[in-house]
Order: C-alpha cells, then sequence, then structure tokens
C-alpha cells in the first residue's frame, strides 16, 4: 500500500495527487481559522458540511455555464477536482455592508450597498492578503487583463445566480469570497472558478433575524456555529428535513443547551 502524496496544505484544506494527471483531491478539514489565522480553532463536522455545500453550488454554477475545477464528489470530505495554476487574488463580491467594508469606510453593518462592489486583495499571508487596485495587478502581473475581465464578468453572474438561489431558501448573500485558476490546453489557457463557496468564506444571513449563518460566528464569539453551517445546508436539502442535527433557531437551540 502507497501513500498517496500531499500537494499542499491551508488553513481549511488539503490537497493530495489525483488519480490521474491534471487531477487532485481536495480534503475537507474540521479547523477553523479568523484573522489570518490568529485565532484558531475547530468546528466540528465543518468539512463535511463545507463538502456538501461546495459541491451542490459548483454543480448548480455548472449549470449555467461557470467553468469550475469541481468533478466529482469522493466522499464526505473530499472531492476530485481539475489541478489550476491558481491566479493569486482573492475576489469579494459585496451585496451589503459588513466585516472590513463598514470599518474602512464607516458604514453601519446591514446596510444594503446600492450597487455590488467587487473588490481584489492579493493573496499573500505574511502581507495579511493586502486590498489591490487593477493597477497592481496589471503591472505585477498576477493576471491579464483579458483574465480580470473573464474573472469581473464570472463574479457578477455567480453573485446574480446565488443572490436568487440563497433568497429562495431565507437568506441574504451579504458578500462572498472566490478563486480562480488557470487550466491550460497547449499554449492557450482559459480561467475557471476554482478553491470553494461554503460558510467560511461567504456571509449568510437568514432574512428574517439576521441571525448569521457563517464563520462570522466563529470570528465573533457567537457560538452555534456547527449549528449555523448545518441550518445552510439543511435549507440546501442536503440534510433531511426533521434530522436532529438540523437547526431551525438557533437561539431557542442555545436555550435548550442551557447556554
Amino acid at each position: 500500500m502507497t501513500r498517496r502524496r500531499q500537494i499542499y496544505e491551508g488553513k481549511a484544506k488539503i490537497l493530495y495527487e489525483g488519480p490521474e494527471p491534471g487531477t487532485l483531491i481536495q480534503y475537507f478539514k474540521d479547523d477553523a481559522t479568523a484573522f489570518n489565522a490568529q485565532k484558531k480553532g475547530t468546528i466540528a463536522g465543518k468539512g463535511v458540511l463545507n463538502n456538501r455545500i461546495s459541491e451542490h453550488l459548483f454543480v448548480a454554477l455548472q449549470t449555467i455555464g461557470i467553468p469550475t475545477h469541481f468533478i466529482r464528489r469522493i466522499n464526505m470530505r473530499e472531492q476530485l477536482i481539475r489541478q489550476v495554476e491558481i491566479i493569486p487574488i482573492e475576489v469579494v463580491v459585496r451585496n451589503v455592508a459588513a466585516g472590513s467594508l463598514s470599518k474602512r469606510l464607516g458604514i453601519e453593518e446591514g446596510t444594503q450597498l446600492p450597487r455590488t462592489i467587487i473588490e481584489y486583495y492579493y493573496k499573500d499571508d505574511a502581507l495579511n492578503d493586502p486590498m489591490v487596485a487593477d493597477e497592481h495587478i496589471a503591472c505585477f502581473g498576477w493576471a491579464s487583463q483579458d483574465e480580470m475581465n473573464d474573472i469581473a464578468d464570472m463574479a457578477i453572474r455567480v453573485n446574480d445566480f446565488m443572490c436568487g438561489l440563497f433568497a429562495g431558501i431565507g437568506i441574504r448573500l451579504v458578500d462572498f469570497k472566490l478563486e480562480f485558476g488557470r487550466i491550460w490546453e497547449n499554449d492557450f489557457s482559459r480561467v475557471i472558478l476554482a478553491d470553494e463557496i461554503s460558510p467560511d468564506g461567504a456571509r449568510l444571513w437568514d432574512m428574517k433575524s439576521n441571525e448569521k449563518l457563517d464563520k462570522d460566528r466563529f470570528r465573533q464569539d457567537l457560538g452555534g456555529e456547527a449549528e449555523a453551517y448545518q441550518e445552510v445546508a439543511r435549507r440546501l436539502g442536503l440534510l433531511p428535513e426533521g434530522e436532529e442535527t438540523a437547526v431551525l433557531d438557533l437561539d431557542s437551540h442555545r436555550k435548550k443547551r442551557g447556554k
């Protein structure tokens, strides 16, 4: 028996060599980090839920023509993906003021933005992922202008689709992070959606109560992180109705547990 080769380990996932050239196995961990890994912890079952949620969203996006690295889910924590050359830019799409945007500009959290904003951040933990402009991206050759046009177009399409998808299950899509990568065919490359989409990298609020159903519960020490992730999965139809792990009302759930 041979041990599979680890390619990379990040804060929330591990990448292993795939069964065929050009593929990888993406493993979802339960580890939780915040503030550029200054705060660390564990959310029980997070990896399983994020694997299912990300699979569901990537498959749905593929049906509307968004090219992605996702091939298929292998098991509860792993999925088979295409190997890509990651573009070192985090794309953040904002519909509602929250997080760093509220702090930077003094806008009250929860304020609906007059229009969707797309921000770019350079992927570098040592620099705390600084925000950059198109000029920086072009100047340092992180991506071409054609690639950035494709990325912006895909980000807007993903946002439009997911806003409707989540609104249909009573969730407000506040903001979210996307990552993109290049796949090569001979001398030509194209950009596709990579990484994951899950409550780890998206702010998801209940439309009626504004209850946070995402990693902000961990960042802000609100508790109920696992239950929030379960609730997102349940509303997406990934957990059976009535299953004990599904939690409809986090506040009443905490009261039952004496918290």
